[in-house]
Formats: C-alpha cells, sequence, structure tokens
C-alpha cells in the first residue's frame, strides 16, 4: 500500500505550505489522481484521513478530481481513450500505446484558515 507514503508526502507539502504562507488549517484540498496514476482513491483518502488529526489537514474536506485515461497509438495516430495499461487501441487494436493523460498525482489547490 504505497498510499500511505504518498499521503505521507501529501502532508509534507500541506505543511511547508502553512510554514510558508502563515496559515493554520486547511479547509479543502483538492487532488487530481489520474485513472492510470497507480493510486487506488479510497486507499489514499483512507491514509489522508489517518495522518491528518493533529496537522493542518486536520478536519479538511477532501476533493479527488480523476482525470480519464488516455494515450497516443502509434500505430494508427490517434488520441484514444485508455481504461488501465496493457489495453489495446480502440481504433486500431494495436498495444503500441503511449499514456498521455490520466498519469497526474498533484495537489491542485487547497482552501486554507487562519484561525
Amino acid at each position: 500500500m504505497h498510499e500511505a507514503s504518498l499521503a505521507g508526502g501529501i502532508l509534507k507539502l500541506v505543511e511547508d505550505a502553512a510554514r510558508r504562507e502563515a496559515f493554520q488549517r486547511v479547509t479543502v484540498l483538492r487532488l487530481e489522481v489520474g485513472q492510470l496514476a497507480g493510486v487506488e482513491l479510497r486507499a489514499l483518502k483512507f491514509a489522508l484521513e489517518a495522518i491528518a488529526p493533529g496537522t493542518a489537514l486536520d478536519g479538511a474536506r477532501l476533493e479527488f478530481e480523476e482525470p480519464a485515461g488516455q494515450a497516443w497509438c502509434m500505430a494508427c495516430s490517434q488520441t484514444v481513450p485508455l481504461a488501465a495499461r496493457g489495453m489495446a487501441c480502440t481504433g486500431c487494436g494495436s498495444y503500441q500505446l503511449q499514456p498521455t493523460g490520466g498519469t497526474e498525482l498533484r495537489v491542485m489547490d487547497m482552501l486554507v484558515a487562519d484561525e
């Protein structure tokens, strides 16, 4: 379950921002987790909620955006939807696909409070 270490990294980003920007807590944390990022969304949410008490994330509402996977097919030169790695091109059936979207994992933004 690498989601626990990912949650720790996200918390570090938030805590660093809190020190740098002088805010006390986050009320809303918005994350982008692509469908091809290899991250189990429920496990990441659980891990973030587990480490949040006593930190700037304590009580924060977590919001997730989950961009769909897409890939460039080298055989037919088309951008195609990709539900999972290892799937064939929906246009020509080729497996020569290069993911171009849905691989992201990033903090998009956060709403903070100075309380």
